[in-house]
């Protein structure tokens, strides 16, 4: 349920929705006798629209998520016992029969995935994640990715693959109980910086203790004050930032989450 009920409320709620359901709406009310409220809301869509896209503020917000968890140094600790790779960069449109695998903006989860398999050839490789569809009967992500990861150098034996879970909790539930790892064991957490606090989070909550790979970086590190220069971008970066806090104040309230901003 909890599933179902995130999906269907984001779509509403995020801000690209708002600002597209505000402006639509004003257009609808400038022809009735709602006039003014109708301007109101589309000259405020409007500026919402530009300032949301074309500002620093989706920077401001990306910045803390991705800079809250460096890199695991390698260089120290036991010996790296396997690699856990998270759903989420497959673009399924252009999937087999039309191309091996899709993948979308964040590729880097399966091409840092792949180095760090060559870099510790002996290590298991683990990929979670499912179907998050919710009306189609979409294969699982871990098929189309178990298969690329296959033909990028990864031996089908030395993979896991994680086809029940459908989002970030579910990806911590059932690898964990799938792998059953041991106390001692060395597992690296391969995600996307803005969205590793609430990744750790998970693992944490699950008992599974695992330590960072950041990949999938969207800033420099630092917020940059110069406008953006293209507001789809700035507008698509809005959104996931929102959907990052909004996904750690629900996990922390239903306890799925250690903590409210999980850190090192």
């Amino acid at each position: 349920m909890f599933f179902y009920l995130a999906k269907i409320v984001w779509f509403a709620a995020q801000p690209s929705s708002l600002i597209a359901i505000a402006m639509i709406a004003g257009v609808v009310l400038m022809r009735t006798r709602w006039q003014r409220l109708g301007r109101r809301l589309l000259i405020g869509g409007l500026a919402a629209l530009i300032v949301l896209g074309l500002s620093p503020v989706s920077e401001a917000l990306i910045v803390p998520l991705e800079n809250r968890f460096p890199r695991a140094d390698l260089s120290r600790g036991p010996p790296v016992t396997g690699i856990i790779v998270l759903g989420g960069a497959e673009d399924g449109r252009a999937d087999p029969p039309r191309e091996l695998a899709g993948l979308n903006e964040a590729a880097e989860r399966i091409t840092e995935a792949v180095a760090l398999a060559r870099r510790y050839p002996q290590v298991r490789v683990v990929f979670t994640g499912g179907s998050a569809a919710l009306v189609t009967d979409s294969p699982p992500e871990s098929l189309a990715m178990g298969r690329l990861l296959e033909a990028l150098g990864v031996p089908r034996d030395r993979l896991t693959l994680e086809s029940r879970s459908r989002d970030t909790y579910e990806n911590a539930v059932f690898t964990k109980r799938l792998i059953d790892p041991a106390p001692g064991e060395r597992w690296l957490l391969v995600t996307s910086g803005w969205h590793m606090p609430r990744a750790i989070g998970c693992f944490r909550k699950a008992g599974f203790p695992v330590e960072p790979w950041t990949v999938d970086y969207r800033t420099s590190g630092r917020i940059d004050l110069w406008p953006n220069s293209n507001l789809t971008v700035g507008l698509r970066q809005i959104d996931f930032a929102t959907r990052e806090y909004v996904g750690l104040l629900m996990y922390y309230l239903s306890g799925r989450t250690s903590a409210l901003f999980p850190g090192p």
